[in-house]
């Protein structure tokens, strides 16, 4: 099983995610320059985190136009499981392929410490070895990390099952402590903490486990034992 991470200018999480990917949990984790086309035998695409392209305008919308996110969608389309973070998250928001926008942190602070999500929807192909409302120990980096949509979008997103993570507190003003989002199909998630900062118990303080379970969700759809 080969996944996809999509490297872009001022991406600075992508090999953190390769690591975790192919070091950890051994797949077939290949990086790829977003300029590139997607290989043919993928499985799995994820957007890593950074700060593409300085996050010149708006985090993220100049990334939303990179030739390689045209694949993307086409994969989306096709149901390939793609998995957003944060800097990723805010690409997958921009391409139109997530709905809602990332705006600054109501404490116009970047924000970066450990916090716990809520899982609210552990039908995704990142979220299916999770069960509903446990929480995850899990990393937040971000200085454009506040969720926003306006109400009729949140009651979609709540009807339709596609508020993916919350946050345990309040941390940057997110519409109803939105952490993580899916498309209607469930096989585009976005979140904005950072599971590959997160799934190692070594480097986790709180010595946890959950966050890697994100991964081996994804192991789990792909037909892997981990």
């Amino acid at each position: 099983m080969k996944v996809a991470v999509i490297v872009f200018p001022g991406s600075n999480c992508d090999r953190d995610m390769h690591h975790v990917l192919a070091d950890v949990f051994k797949l077939n984790s290949q990086l790829v320059w977003h300029t590139d086309s997607l290989p043919k035998d993928i499985d799995a695409i994820v957007l890593p985190g950074g700060f593409s392209y300085g996050d010149r305008l708006r985090a993220g919308v100049i990334a939303a136009h990179s030739p390689i996110i045209a694949e993307v969608k086409k994969m989306a389309k096709r149901g390939m499981p793609i998995l957003g973070v944060c800097n990723g998250f805010q690409i997958l928001v921009e391409a139109g392929l997530l709905s809602g926008a990332l705006l600054k942190n109501t404490s116009l602070t970047y924000i970066c410490k450990w916090a716990e999500i809520i899982v609210k929807n552990n039908k995704t192909p990142f979220t299916n070895k999770l069960e509903l409302n446990q929480r995850i120990p899990i990393a937040i980096a971000n200085g454009e990390g506040r969720y926003y949509a306006d109400e009729e979008t949140l009651k979609l997103l709540k009807k339709n099952n596609q508020i993916v993570f919350t946050y345990a507190e309040e941390i940057n003003g997110a519409s109803m402590r939105i952490a993580g989002i899916c498309n209607t199909e469930g096989n585009v998630v976005g979140m904005m903490p950072h599971p590959e900062r997160s799934a190692e118990q070594i480097i986790n303080p709180r010595n946890s486990k959950p966050a890697s379970l994100i991964f081996e969700s994804l192991l789990n759809t792909l037909g892997v034992t981990a």
